[in-house]
């Protein structure tokens, strides 16, 4: 069995001492607690060496989580023979209040509206073998300030005004009767210069100005050359997010392959390609389900002007069967899954396009998914395959949430808002590294099976510190086995205790 404790031994060259211990205290508690993930939580559950202030100190404490990440992944969780993709994704943490460091209002999916919370976006290699996801980056968004000046400020419903209100402005004075002006009036102003009579200029006059420039001819100017989709600006997410990946991609060079960056349908769209290709990658990512699709021209030149680019455009309930790959049939579904190249007016380049059509065969009902990616050479299955794959995200923030204190944390100072954040989805990686063994006897073995097994260790290590003496080996090893497997799904068994 793997001792977490153990595990965070790679973290030295990285970590000091005192953070490692720290650390390990906090892990303990985590895998054993029950309740709300908070600090005076954890607090209530480290026994000796783990006081609150103790975990006031760690959460104080500026840690390198881009090192720590990837140094634990690299000597626990790496396979040498896998295929890993690299994905990334934000969830959103509601958060009520407005001291919390990097408050706003996110989309939230789940909600389905813009809620005030936290957002942090995630960069995550996607084992094809293992098929987990292991978070490698975490960080969180922060709107610029441009973006919340641009939102207008809520309407304030009528009533009475607020105690903090400015006063009112005084009203403007009435209007003058008009008549003979006051004796305590100004002068008028002169009157305006009378206008010259057309002429010779005086000597003293500036020189005309420049006649404007003449209209330029309609139509296209000659010589001019069409301009490269490629060139357009990033949006200021799209900005950080290269930033993160061109970091990342730097900092693990050599040390595992990556070819494709998959997205979701969000960024589905030519900017995101653009980002995605600077940094050598092939970008996997679904498009909208009324794309305008169009097959490339095959047709003859006609001898003058540009050669054509689109040819037909694509109907979604009539596609042609010289591109479908697979049919199946399972409850009275059939699913179609069709694989071409074609062009999208906003890209610059042509799409390795897969279309899963789903139509049910007792209402002839349809409905469609368009998953795309830029390698030409990615076949259909393998393409939906490893965008299947992205959703293992989901599930790392799932567990982030529920176990490990992302939906918790009550902190709001910048540095415990990123180290409570980057913990809990550190723990998603160090649970997957103390999953290892017992998943090789159990392949069944779950995350609440874990937490079940280290709770029972915790209750067992309190009681024996209560005992006149400590019981015998054989029945020690028994008694363990007995609590450990309370609460947990997939329990083991275990031998009876003799009265």
């Amino acid at each position: 069995m793997a001792d977490p404790i153990t595990l965070l031994a790679c973290l030295a060259p990285v970590l000091t001492l005192t953070t490692i211990r720290q650390a390990s205290r906090i892990v303990v508690a985590l895998l054993a607690m029950t309740g709300r993930v908070t600090m005076q939580g954890m607090a209530r559950w480290t026994g000796a060496g783990g006081s609150y202030r103790t975990i006031q100190r760690f959460f104080a404490t500026v840690i390198p989580w881009e090192r720590v990440f990837r140094v634990f992944f690299r000597t626990h969780l790496f396979d040498p023979d896998d295929v890993y993709l690299l994905g990334g994704d934000e969830t959103v943490v509601t958060k009520a209040g407005k001291d919390t460091h990097g408050v706003d209002r996110f989309f939230s999916s789940l909600a389905g509206k813009p809620v005030p919370g936290l957002a942090f976006f995630t960069l995550s290699l996607i084992s094809t073998k293992q098929r987990r996801s292991f978070p490698i980056q975490v960080e969180q968004v922060l709107r610029p300030v441009t973006e919340s000046a641009s939102e207008p400020p809520p309407k304030r419903k009528p009533g009475r005004p607020r105690k903090d209100a400015p006063p009112p402005s005084p009203e403007p004075a009435p209007k003058r009767k008009p008549g003979r002006p006051r004796k305590d009036a100004p002068p008028p102003s002169p009157e305006p210069a009378p206008k010259r009579k057309p002429g010779r200029p005086r000597k003293d006059a500036p020189p005309p100005s420049p006649e404007p420039a003449p209209k330029r001819k309609p139509g296209r100017p000659k010589g001019s050359k069409t301009g490269a989709h490629a060139t357009a600006p990033l949006s200021s997410e799209l900005q950080r997010i290269g930033t993160m990946l061109g970091g990342l991609l730097t900092r693990m060079s050599g040390q595992v392959p990556l070819t494709y960056l998959v997205l979701d349908g969000h960024f589905g769209n030519a900017p995101s390609l653009q980002m995605t290709r600077q940094h050598n990658l092939h970008l996997i990512s679904k498009l909208r389900s009324d794309a305008a699709l169009y097959l490339p021209y095959t047709g003859a030149y006609a001898g003058r002007g540009p050669r054509r680019k689109y040819g037909e455009k694509l109907n979604y309930a009539a596609l042609p069967e010289r591109f479908c790959g697979s049919t199946t049939v399972e409850n009275k579904v059939e699913t179609r899954i069709y694989q071409l190249e074609a062009w999208s007016k906003s890209f610059p380049q042509r799409l390795n396009v897969a279309i899963i059509v789903k139509t049910r065969l007792d209402t002839q009902k349809q409905a469609h998914v368009i998953l795309f990616s830029s390698d030409l050479t990615l076949s259909a299955p393998r393409l939906i395959d490893y965008y299947a794959l992205r959703f293992q995200l989901e599930f790392n923030f799932r567990d982030a949430k529920q176990f490990w204190g992302l939906e918790d944390f009550m902190n709001t100072h910048p540095t415990q808002v990123t180290n409570a954040a980057n913990l809990a989805l550190f723990m998603v990686n160090l649970s997957h590294g103390l999953l290892q063994p017992f998943r090789r006897r159990d392949p069944a073995f779950s995350l609440l099976d874990l937490k079940a097994h280290y709770r029972g260790l915790k209750y067992v290590e309190e009681t024996i510190k209560m005992l006149p003496e400590i019981p015998e080996p054989s029945l020690l090893e028994r008694l363990t086995a007995r609590v450990i497997g309370l609460g947990r799904i997939h329990a083991a068994h275990a031998e009876p205790i003799p009265a």
